[in-house]
């Protein structure tokens, strides 16, 4: 230990801010992440109890798609179509901006035909034909609820566990808990759906919060280059990349013997990693191997970089070299107006591909350690947001109850867990907070929400806040 030499200045300065403190307390091996009740950042992982699922393919539909025009059957909404909402069933909760000044609010009945699908019997709407293969094989939460009303927060929430940016997403808590089983690719991965208009998307999604840097998700993109500045430019070679890396990672440990930094072995592991993706990246994402059945399953989109079809199909590629947290996110499930033309349209791009990963990892023999979950950061209204016609409406924000569903990995299949008012506008029975959720994800990857913590700035953080609790009865 004597050759770590901390100056003074460096030491007050990183002390003050609790870095230099963290610093300290790794170098006397008592960090907080060391402890019995925490899962250490180490080489070694290590789950608290058995795990059900090894990885995460997390489809998130940006926007909050209508569960009663997609999963939530509600007859009740055509039968009464027109009329106002009950001043009983709405109560007392808050509306947005872009309704609370309406007049009326009248009810909105769904333009599709719902009818019962598999052995489960489980009701889908025609928008969703592809998905009625799938119904067997997935769990259906109708009874979803959060705290958040508006896309920023809610978004930030359903990723993070809180309404404010800054904490660490899901996928870096897992990163941390758990480490990597890929040596040649990022722990995290985060893949956008190109060329979707929609509510914004931002990096801190998918960041590292107060967690060290290493585990912040990795995006990829559409395109022969996947990841941005991977490819060495032209003139430059392997072998002089390498010699660079050397240079560069010399002046990093030298850097880090006199401060001491965890940063700046950070920044070394991920250029190291950055030097071991330019290979691993492009035999990823290259689908000349894939058979023409492959494309017929998930539609001929996934021939197209950066299409949700084709990022579904990495996807499966991804979980194949064992990494474990992959996060896809679709834009586009805000409809505000329009409802029936616009959400024909997400559901059609989306359709096939979702079902189609579920099948295909079944087949692979990958569903049953693999979780795969398709939902967004919260519901629509059951009333008509702007002027209802005979085949037009839109739906406002509804964080009340919403319909996601999640699939293998140890959950029981065929099921639908919760119910919702004839209205669907509450929650009647086994509701599910995003805590819950949350908490009931890192349960089937094997570590308890409330043990997974990281103290800074004096506090102990986790997922669920202190909240939370997981959902057994979706369990096998």
């Amino acid at each position: 230990m004597n050759h770590f030499a901390i100056n003074r200045r460096t030491f007050l300065q990183n002390g003050s801010t609790g870095v230099g403190a963290a610093a300290l307390a790794s170098l006397l091996a008592n960090d907080s992440a060391t402890s019995a009740d925490t899962v250490p950042s180490s080489a070694a992982p290590r789950t608290h109890f058995a795990p059900k699922a090894k990885r995460i393919i997390y489809l998130f539909q940006s926007g909050g798609p209508a569960q009663q025009d997609l999963f939530d059957h509600k007859p009740l909404l055509n039968k009464m179509n027109g009329e106002q909402i009950p001043d009983q069933v709405r109560g007392q909760q808050r509306l947005t901006g872009m309704s609370v000044n309406q007049s009326s609010l009248p009810l909105a009945g769904s333009a599709f035909k719902f009818s019962q699908h598999g052995e489960s019997g489980a009701w889908l709407s025609d928008l969703l034909p592809y998905h009625r293969d799938i119904v067997d094989d997935v769990c259906f939460i109708k009874s979803m609820h959060t705290d958040a009303i508006n896309h920023d927060p809610a978004i930030t929430m359903f990723q993070t566990g809180s309404q404010i940016a800054g904490r660490p997403s899901l996928g870096s808590w897992l990163s941390y808990g758990l480490g990597s089983e890929n040596d040649d690719l990022p722990a995290f991965i985060v893949l956008v759906s190109a060329g979707q208009g929609g509510q914004p998307l931002y990096a801190r999604l998918w960041g590292n919060g107060f967690l060290d840097s290493k585990y912040q998700g990795v995006q990829f993109r559409g395109g022969s280059d996947p990841v941005l500045y991977l490819s060495n430019p032209d003139g430059i070679s392997a072998g002089r990349r390498r010699a660079q890396l050397d240079a560069i990672n010399s002046l990093n440990q030298h850097q880090f013997s006199k401060e001491f930094d965890p940063e700046i072995e950070s920044r070394i592991s991920q250029y190291e990693m950055a030097y071991r993706m330019q290979t691993s990246v492009p035999d990823a994402a290259d689908f000349s191997d894939e058979p023409e059945s492959t494309f017929e399953l998930y539609g001929q989109d996934a021939k197209t970089p950066g299409t949700y079809a084709a990022n579904c199909l990495l996807a499966r590629r991804l979980a194949q070299r064992d990494v474990r947290f992959i996060q896809l996110y679709h834009q586009g499930w805000d409809q505000h107006s329009n409802l029936p033309k616009q959400i024909k349209g997400q559901a059609k791009e989306t359709d096939q591909a979702s079902a189609a990963l579920v099948k295909d990892l079944k087949q692979l023999g990958l569903l049953d350690d693999t979780l795969v979950i398709w939902g967004g950061e919260f519901g629509r209204t059951s009333y008509t947001q702007g002027v209802l016609t005979n085949d037009n409406y839109g739906r406002d924000h509804h964080p009340r109850c919403f319909t996601t569903w999640i699939a293998g990995g140890g959950i029981k299949p065929g099921i639908s867990h919760g119910t919702t008012d004839e209205f669907g506008y509450n929650i009647v029975e086994d509701g599910v907070h995003v805590h819950d959720f949350n908490a009931t994800i890192l349960h089937q990857m094997g570590l308890d929400h409330e043990r997974l913590n990281f103290k800074y700035q004096g506090r102990r953080f986790r997922l669920t806040d202190v909240h939370g609790e997981v959902v057994e009865s979706i369990l096998a």
